[in-house]
């Protein structure tokens, strides 16, 4: 970002969840403004309309723009103020170019204050979100934690299951998503249980959510209980837990599914639907996290720009005559990143990545390193697509 001219006060805020404290500096870096302001409209809104009559145009900038930092910028707005995002990261090396070791909300604040005065070229824009994309934002934030606790589920399910019967962890543990098998450890939690239901039981509950795969789940169920005669200390307790995490599991998947349905209802709102999802391999979820993160791609100058941001540019390492070569950024949106590398997996069914990927291959590189170029490469459509407002066109023979 670069900062406009006609500034007339920069006010770095180090937001706090019942208070903030802000530091406003003249452009000559003389302080206009050091205290702390309770997290309420009527005090921001104040100091804000008090600082803007006496400095003029005030640049709001702050280190944390969601949740705690969410009301300070929409009062700034509201009030006719700037307002800017120096990234906590960003914000904590600068912080070293300053002397003293000391960690607090003041120097904090200062510091904000400081970078935002001297270098702009460290913010960020904030273009006020559209209710759209803050309501996606908040949704795929909770998806996120169902992802989260699912994974969690499911591995305390296998490291269980692998516990007390390998074979049946063999067996089970790659179908738990499957609302058959879920049911099953549900109703009969442990080898024992299984068995015992037999064989004509599994098959009648397991039907009703899987009728192609019910007989063959069950006799490989059947053939994994076969293969161990030895009861593992701890079996027992084990088929107390299993039902209760198995219910947990099924509970949280029919949660990211309804949470799914509405990520889709809202995407599907916005102009930018159709431009994102015509793209192959992006599909709701990595839609919806593209576009909290990069909106219109008007925030970034170029494509290089957005794949620096997102982590897909390689960083150059060279010292000497020891260390030369090109390595991932360990830097950028984690979140943004992932997306990036999940559409391009996906996209592997499709001719023209298959064959990016496939040619990266070729050239010596591991399936991480392939993934990361071919993330790389689609990053650079995407935004072009965002800049022109255009839809997905596959390449000719001619530009392949």
């Amino acid at each position: 970002m670069t900062t406009p001219e006609g500034i007339g006060v920069f006010v770095g805020l180090d937001v706090g969840k019942g208070e903030h404290h802000a530091h406003a500096l003249t452009p000559a870096g003389k302080t206009a403004f050091d205290k702390r302001l309770p997290n309420s409209e009527a005090k921001l809104r104040e100091v804000f309309t008090k600082l803007a009559a006496k400095h003029g145009t005030v640049l709001l900038v702050v280190d944390q723009p969601a949740s705690i930092g969410a009301l300070p910028l929409a009062v700034a707005r509201d009030t006719g103020c700037q307002v800017a995002y120096l990234p906590g990261l960003t914000m904590r090396r600068i912080a070293d170019l300053y002397p003293g070791e000391a960690k607090t909300d003041a120097r904090d604040a200062q510091v904000i204050a400081d970078a935002a005065r001297t270098m702009p070229h460290t913010l960020r824009d904030l273009a006020p979100d559209d209710e759209t994309t803050a309501a996606l934002q908040l949704i795929v934030g909770h998806d996120d934690d169902l992802a989260a606790e699912a994974t969690r589920f499911r591995n305390r399910l296998r490291g269980l299951l692998t516990q007390i019967h390998p074979g049946l962890e063999r067996v089970l543990g790659p179908r738990l998503d499957h609302p058959a098998v879920l049911r099953l450890l549900e109703q009969f939690g442990s080898p024992a249980a299984l068995r015992k239901a037999g064989r004509r039981q599994l098959i009648n509950l397991a039907r009703s959510k899987a009728p192609r795969m019910a007989e063959r789940l069950v006799s490989d169920i059947f053939t994994a209980l076969d293969e161990q005669t030895v009861v593992v200390p701890g079996t027992d307790a084990a088929a107390i837990v299993l039902p209760n995490l198995a219910a947990s599991l099924r509970t949280t998947l029919e949660q990211r599914r309804a949470v799914e349905h509405e990520i889709t209802t809202l995407l599907e709102a916005h102009p930018l639907h159709k431009v994102l999802t015509s793209m192959p391999g992006i599909g709701v979820r990595t839609g919806a996290r593209i576009l909290i993160d990069v909106g219109d791609g008007s925030a970034f100058a170029s494509a290089a720009h957005l794949a620096a941001y997102a982590g897909l540019a390689p960083a150059t390492r060279n010292s000497g005559s020891s260390i030369r070569g090109e390595q991932p950024s360990r830097r950028g949106n984690k979140q943004l990143k992932r997306a990036f590398f999940l559409a391009a997996f996906a996209s592997l069914s499709h001719p023209p990545s298959r064959t990016y990927y496939d040619k990266k291959i070729k050239q010596g590189k591991r399936h991480g390193q392939a993934l990361l170029c071919l993330a790389r490469r689609r990053a650079d459509v995407l935004f072009a697509m965002l800049r022109d407002g255009t839809l997905y066109q596959p390449p000719t023979p001619s530009t392949a």
